[in-house]
């Protein structure tokens, strides 16, 4: 509002061609011109770099802001720039139109016709002027002695004599005083002339003087021969055309002034014409920047409001304006989508809240169980496995998800495909699985799992390890069979012995020349019947294991003395010891211990036979290394060697009777199994890692027993 009122004022007081640019008000007008512009610039500019720094900062309704202020920018000065060129070509031809050449001889023949009526006016009263003074100093004589009267009656024919009449005729002195008077010069009618003009008359100049004001000249002329007196006459005059003539004369030197000043009028109405036009486009900027602002500021906000929505605020709200336009309603309808959005989240929180503690109930149960459990979908595809599946079935955490059984777990495949095919809710079955080079045996059953209306939705495996109940079972029963052998066998074998050397001497003399195959039979017999007696011993020994009868004992010390056993009855083989200095207490059967160690360092060496046996490499070197580690109140024996390592179904290993080499009776490794585990200890068959670069990777055995804390001295 104070842009346009500051322009009418500007213009107002300014003038037409600056015609008072000298004004006192005009400069105030000006000052607070400048004051309005420096401040609306600032503020201009002040609010474009707001914008530009929000926009940097990618707040919200910076963009809108910015498009709006410069479609206001581009508004104003589009007419601005219009106007501003038609009015400098309107300037231009009506200056062109001022200062044309008819318009020039037209003032120029007006101000020469107003110089000639003044040029004969001028002439002609000094004309008649000298013609009476020349009068009255022939009707003189030029006497000095000549009085006022005489004067006057001369001066009286001398006017009527004059063809073109004087208004007034006077004779005075120097000092201006009146002498005689002429016909019809009244006294009220004298003008006095003035002292200079005086001196000039006396110094025999005709003095004309042009009165403006009474519309008359007056000629002053000094008369001859009759000492100091000066003939004063009055002519009347056109003051009009005297007036034109001042007029004109003034007319022109305008117009030759505008004309001289033509190129600095244009440069002066084209900087008032700027001074106008950036007074207008500042208010009309900042009008548009308010009202962008006023514009974005509801639609930025909302932009805001809706990004902190998207990013999961609902709490927030958009301040309100008042009016029943489409943003006032925009908002309050978005307070009123935000709130109901809350409510619904609210509600849909708190039911998953319910859901994640029921999910969470039913994770921790089905963790905490010892048995596995697997779910599927309809397809057959694994949906969940439970902490006991992944440690049974040895499956990372997420490995097999979304994956088929048969493919996750190959072994459940025949099972699961005889329960999709028969139709039936339940399939159970005894499976054995291979994980890590160890057999478990796993008793699966899979049932069908449906909706409520009937429908399948999938289907849930559930199976438990129960190796160590089919092995306790096994053993038993071996052991039973064990015993019943021991039993049936060992009875007869010393008799059968017996009557074999006794048949041998009885008939050795009688046999004559057959005498060296009756010895060679009856020494079969013999060595049979003790190689039985051997394996009878064996299954006495496995089918009567007895309690082990824990003492004190120094487990480094037993280690130790087995390794150097082995080493004075195998030279053969490189076998070595990695011990600890220091004693390991421990509680435990040093006889069965020491028969364990004795019996599974016997086995590392018998391996690196059955890699020779096979064919060893030109450059083999036997050799079993034994290696001891205490911690955490146990204690880790090593068993490593380079020999033929470990078959594929190494699990079995652990089974009675089973053995890999010809003469084994396979009843070793389960009693040193037995063994250590009466100890509370474990035993694991792995994979040796090879002695040197480019070496047979031969067999470990790991043994963990517990070991007693040591006592202070």
């Amino acid at each position: 509002m104070l842009g346009p009122v500051l322009t009418l004022a500007t213009f107002a007081v300014l003038g037409p061609m600056l015609g008072g640019a000298s004004t006192l008000s005009l400069r105030l007008v000006l000052l607070a011109d400048l004051v309005y512009v420096l401040v609306l610039a600032t503020l201009v500019l002040g609010t474009i770099a707001r914008m530009i720094a929000a926009r940097r900062a990618q707040s919200a309704g910076s963009r809108l802001h910015l498009r709006l202020t410069g479609v206001f920018a581009l508004i104003a000065l589009l007419p601005t720039v219009t106007v501003a060129v038609f009015a400098a070509i309107t300037i231009n031809v009506g200056l062109e139109g001022w200062f044309s050449d008819r318009v020039r001889n037209v003032v120029g023949a007006s101000l020469a016709a107003a110089e000639a009526y003044e040029d004969e006016q001028r002439q002609d009263l000094e004309t008649d002027a000298e013609a009476l003074a020349a009068f009255l100093y022939a009707a003189t004589g030029g006497s000095f002695f000549t009085t006022d009267g005489e004067m006057r009656q001369i001066l009286a024919q001398g006017q009527a004599q004059v063809q073109r009449g004087l208004r007034e005729a006077y004779v005075i002195d120097g000092s201006g005083e009146i002498r005689a008077r002429g016909e019809r010069s009244y006294l009220f009618d004298y003008e006095e002339p003035t002292q200079d003009q005086l001196q000039s008359a006396r110094a025999g100049e005709t003095v004309v003087i042009e009165d403006w004001d009474l519309n008359e000249f007056r000629a002053l002329v000094g008369l001859r021969g009759v000492g100091d007196r000066y003939l004063y006459v009055t002519r009347a005059v056109d003051g009009e055309i005297l007036s034109l003539l001042d007029d004109t004369q003034q007319t022109v030197r305008l117009y030759q002034q505008l004309e001289n000043e033509r190129g600095r009028i244009l440069f002066e109405f084209g900087l008032l014409y700027l001074g106008f036009a950036v007074i207008l486009i500042l208010a009309s900027i900042w009008l548009g920047l308010w009202f962008a602002e006023r514009l974005s500021q509801p639609v930025g906000r909302l932009a805001g409001a809706a990004q902190r929505v998207g990013a999961g605020d609902l709490d927030v709200r958009v301040r309100e304006e008042d009016g029943d336009d489409e943003i006032a309603m925009l908002g309050r309808l978005f307070n009123q989508m935000t709130r109901q959005l809350k409510a619904q989240r609210d509600t849909l929180m708190a039911n998953t809240a319910q859901i994640e503690r029921r999910r969470r109930l039913f994770d921790s149960v089905l963790s905490s169980v010892t048995a596995g459990v697997v779910g599927l979908d309809a397809k057959g595809r694994v949906t969940f496995v439970n902490r006991s599946a992944e440690r049974l079935l040895r499956l990372d955490r997420g490995q097999g998800q979304s994956t088929p059984l048969s493919v996750a777990v190959p072994e459940f495949g025949k099972l699961f495909e005889r329960l999709r095919s028969t139709k039936a809710e339940v399939a159970q079955e005894e499976i054995r699985v291979t994980r890590e080079g160890k057999l478990e045996s796993l008793l699966v059953r899979m049932a069908t799992r449906r909706a409520e209306d009937g429908k399948l939705e999938g289907y849930v495996v559930a199976f438990d390890d129960v190796t160590d109940l089919v092995a306790a079972q096994r053993m038993a029963a071996w052991g039973d069979v064990a015993r019943r052998i021991a039993h049936e066998i060992k009875n007869p074998l010393t008799p059968i012995q017996l009557s074999a050397e006794r048949i041998q001497r009885k008939f050795r003399k009688v046999a004559g020349d057959d005498a060296g195959a009756l010895e060679q039979m009856t020494g079969v017999i013999v060595r049979q019947t003790n190689d039985l007696r051997r394996i009878v011993d064996e299954f006495s020994k496995f089918a009567r294991m007895p309690e082990p009868e824990r003492r004190r004992h120094d487990l480094t010390a037993l280690v130790r003395d087995a390794v150097t056993l082995q080493q004075a009855g195998r030279e053969d083989v490189s076998i070595t010891a990695d011990l600890p200095e220091e004693g390991t207490p421990a509680d435990l059967d040093a006889t069965m211990i020491g028969q364990a160690l004795t019996n599974l360092i016997k086995n590392a060496a018998e391996a690196t036979d059955s890699l020779q046996e096979k064919g060893a490499p030109e450059d083999y070197r036997p050799e079993v290394r034994v290696c001891m580690e205490t911690g955490e109140g146990q204690a880790l024996i090593t068993v490593s060697d380079n020999g033929v390592g470990l078959p594929e179904d190494r699990a079995r290993l652990f089974e009675p009777y089973v053995t890999t080499r010809d003469k084994g009776t396979g009843l070793g490794l389960p009693i040193v199994k037995k063994i250590i585990e009466e100890h509370g200890g474990t035993l694991v068959l792995t994979d040796a890692e090879p002695f040197g670069e480019g070496q047979h990777r031969g067999a470990r055995a790991e043994i963990r027993l517990p070991v007693a804390e040591p006592t202070g001295n």
